[in-house]
């Protein structure tokens, strides 16, 4: 078997953070359910494995690069005074895109092993870690020279935090990636320049104290996984109070009221999937169910009215964030990647709270459409904004200067694997389908568990269980919604038509004995080696309807096969032209797979001359026009969807 290192992955591998805090005997509340982390997972199928490759050998490297050129690098060297210079770049949360790198290439080690990335690393550590202000302040724009500071910076250390400075913000990323360092190579270098910090914030902030909220969370979460890396309640208590602070500013950082009074998902997107991904962390330990409760109306808020067909967020580019309900445009959707990122944060979270896969549902249509399109086939480009339609003024880019983005798809992607499985004391959840071979330990047993499958282009898994002794558990696999007749959860949206083939589920070639529970088929047996479980999921083509209220859509349909929502592209139009496009609800829509197309994709056609690509492959062969929605000649009456 091989070794299973201790490390956690952003939002998804909390599995090893939670063991460490003890024993299940000694372990202090935690979230019910626990990750199976991914350092326990061997992927090795045709659509993640070789993106966590690129994301190492591409990704990784030219976002280390684009830190140097850009300055990033040289505020470090700056505030330490290994260099002479002034701030240089454009931001004064730019020292979080090199934590972000930090986190990502520490998971990523993990799975290749690599000596010239890790002493880059280290490298950039000895500069945070010159950067360091005695008593463990890290801000390098004030440090740098306090006397001439960014615009958003107060005369005073913290005072401009909200909504402005992000001197908190970077706390919270420096948090996040000291741990994945720690948890990866077991150096203590960055976790002690972030022990330093935190224990500066529990000096300054607290009851009695300073009381400026963040104001751009992800504090909270950073807090959190050093409580669970150190035991240190007061990080655990500062995270909680960084929450109930709030509700003396503006909708736009979530500050309007309080968090328990909250329930609607408004203002800046990325800020209020952080803090509710926050939230959930404090609520998981604290049982803060009042934090739940706010929770739930928000989800339900968010999945009814502002989430779009490709699980993107975040209608509004003026702030980048919520607009009103059921206001989803296409050509102007803002659907910013790091919101994409965040979503999936928090829907993981709720799922370790519930179990209930409907918080998967929304986070593999997110994860294979909204999530994966923020980054090119190459992965040398990068989209902020992730539009539903183009006119052809859309290209992905090699930087930003605000390059949050980027640097969050290099510490999201190797840590895909990590959201596969999870257990509880009972159970054991398959949650995404993914060829792999996992070990892991369930209840001291040692269980292989391998899955075959070329998904997502097809629907049939297979996954052989191979206990190192029979043990009795339940195997929990998730059935997801789009194969039972639900594209998403609520009513936003709708198939055109049922599809009743339904789904296949055998064990060594019979059929399966199973129950239906939130929505997992569960299977309940006593395992034993080369035990076999077959899941057929039907992968037709759909046609999707939206919600009557999203006006942008009537008399639309946007297509799904599988997990994967699909567009129209220009380079497959003779006259480059896709805006217009009409669909009759007659067209006979079929797959097909074609190896060179964009990497290897599955198209869809009709008999003439309409094809269709996943919509995460979009914008990679140039500037044109491009569509998700097409026009519909209209739905007969016996496949009219009824939204009452």
């Amino acid at each position: 078997m091989r070794k299973i290192f201790r490390l956690v992955s952003a939002g998804a591998c909390l599995a090893l953070l939670l063991s460490s805090c003890g024993s299940e005997k000694t372990a202090p509340p935690d979230y019910p359910i626990r990750p199976v982390p991914f350092t326990a997972i061997q992927v090795n199928d045709e659509f993640w494995a070789p993106r966590i490759r690129r994301n190492h050998d591409v990704t990784i490297p030219i976002a280390l690069d684009q830190c140097y050129k850009t300055g990033r690098v040289d505020n470090f060297l700056f505030a330490g005074k290994l260099k002479s210079g002034s701030f240089c770049t454009e931001y004064p949360f730019d020292d979080t895109d090199i934590y972000k790198i930090i986190e990502g290439a520490s998971y990523s080690l993990q799975t290749f092993p690599d000596a010239l990335l890790e002493a880059r690393i280290d490298t950039l550590i000895y500069y945070i870690g010159k950067a360091q202000e005695p008593d463990g302040y890290l801000y390098t724009n004030r440090t740098i020279d306090s006397t001439n500071l960014h615009p958003w910076a107060g005369k005073k250390r913290w005072e401009k935090d909200p909504e402005l400075s992000h001197e908190l913000y970077n706390c919270g990323h420096l948090y996040e990636a000291a741990v994945a360092h720690f948890q990866a190579t077991g150096k203590r270098s960055l976790l002690d320049i972030a022990i330093k910090n935190a224990d500066l914030l529990v000096r300054d902030f607290g009851p009695g104290k300073l009381a400026y909220e963040p104001g751009h969370q992800v504090v909270e979460m950073g807090l959190v996984k050093m409580y669970r890396i150190t035991g240190k309640k007061e990080y655990l208590d500062l995270a909680k109070f960084f929450l109930d602070i709030r509700g003396k500013g503006s909708e736009y950082s979530q500050d309007h009221m309080k968090v328990t009074e909250q329930t609607e998902a408004v203002g800046h997107a990325v800020r209020a999937m952080y803090m509710y991904s926050g939230m959930a962390d404090v609520a998981a330990i604290t049982g803060e169910q009042a934090y739940v409760q706010a929770l739930d109306k928000i989800w339900n808020d968010l999945i009814s009215s502002k989430f779009y067909i490709t699980g993107g967020i975040g209608a509004a580019a003026g702030h980048e964030g919520f607009g009103p309900a059921y206001d989803l445009p296409n050509l102007t959707a803002y659907n910013e990647t790091c919101a994409s990122i965040g979503e999936v944060y928090w829907n993981y979270r709720f799922f370790l709270l519930r179990g209930e896969s409907s918080y998967y549902d929304v986070l593999e249509r997110v994860l294979y459409n909204g999530l994966i399109s923020g980054v090119s086939l190459s992965g040398d480009h990068f989209f902020y904004p992730n539009p539903l339609e183009s006119e052809g003024q859309h290209a992905r880019s090699e930087w930003f200067g605000c390059a949050c983005c980027p640097s969050n798809i290099c510490r999201f992607i190797p840590s895909v694997p990590g959201y596969m499985y999870a257990l509880d004391k009972e159970k054991l959840y398959i949650n995404l389908f993914i060829g792999s071979k996992a070990d892991i330990d369930f209840n001291g047993n040692a269980v292989e568990v391998e899955q075959k499958t070329n998904y997502p282009w097809h629907g049939k898994i297979e996954i052989v269980l191979t206990p190192a002794k029979s043990q009795s558990f339940e195997l929990a696999v998730r059935i997801p919604g789009w194969a039972k007749n639900q594209p998403v959860p609520g009513n936003l949206y709708a198939y055109q038509s049922t599809d009743s083939s339904g789904f296949v589920l055998l064990v060594n070639g019979e059929q399966a004995a199973y129950t239906m529970e939130n929505g997992y088929a569960v299977i309940s047996r006593k395992w034993k080696k080369g035990d076999a479980v077959s899941l057929d999921l039907p992968m037709p083509v759909r046609r999707v309807m939206a919600h009557e209220k999203v006006t942008a859509n009537q008399g639309r349909v946007a297509l799904q096969r599988g997990p994967l929502v699909y567009c129209a592209e220009w380079p497959e139009f003779s006259d480059g032209k896709v805006l217009n496009l009409v669909l009759g609800d007659d067209t006979n829509l079929t797959a097909e797979f074609r190896p060179d197309l964009l990497s290897g994709v599955t198209v869809i056609t009709d008999e003439a001359d309409f094809t269709a690509i996943p919509y995460f492959a979009w914008a990679n062969r140039g500037k044109g026009e491009m569509a998700v929605w097409f026009r519909s000649t209209g739905n007969p009456p016996e496949q009219r969807v009824d939204y009452r």
